[in-house]
């Protein structure tokens, strides 16, 4: 996938974590390196997702280093358009995570997002991004 190398992540470090997990694939969700536990591995604190046990601790996990990416930089590159339009890929925060889609369009103030799932929801502005991809050291922007 073409993500950094182990040494990259320090702890504290604020990171992105793709799912694996089935039906959550492509997904992405906010977290901060808590160690560095050897093999390539990390152990992780999600900023949004929770224990299943306690609902009010945040999760921890460790995680593969091929799966964290750093936070991709905000606003979007400049010499990306401003807004969006038909056909660009952004992901929609939803689910407490990143979830990758396309624009079909806008109604009034929410554009329409399509996903490989098949679902197709309708999100304000203010709850997307344009896509980026992470490889070998670098962010890609599609629009």
């Amino acid at each position: 996938m073409g993500f950094p190398r182990a040494k990259a992540f320090k702890e504290g470090k604020r990171v992105e974590v793709c799912s694996r997990e089935d039906g959550f694939q492509g997904s992405y969700y906010g977290a901060t390196i808590l160690q560095n536990t050897g093999d390539n591995k990390y152990k992780v604190k999600y900023n949004r997702l929770v224990s299943e046990d306690d609902h009010s601790i945040p999760l921890e996990e460790v995680v593969e280093g091929d799966e964290i990416r750093p936070l991709p930089p905000l606003p979007p590159p400049k010499k990306t358009k401003a807004g969006f339009a038909d056909g660009d890929r952004v992901d929609a925060f939803d689910n407490d995570g990143w979830w990758s889609g396309i624009i079909t369009g806008k109604v009034g103030c929410y554009f329409g997002v399509y996903f490989e799932t098949g679902h197709h929801i309708g999100y304000p502005e203010r709850m997307l991004r344009h896509h980026m991809d992470w490889r070998n050291g670098e962010w890609f922007f599609y629009h």
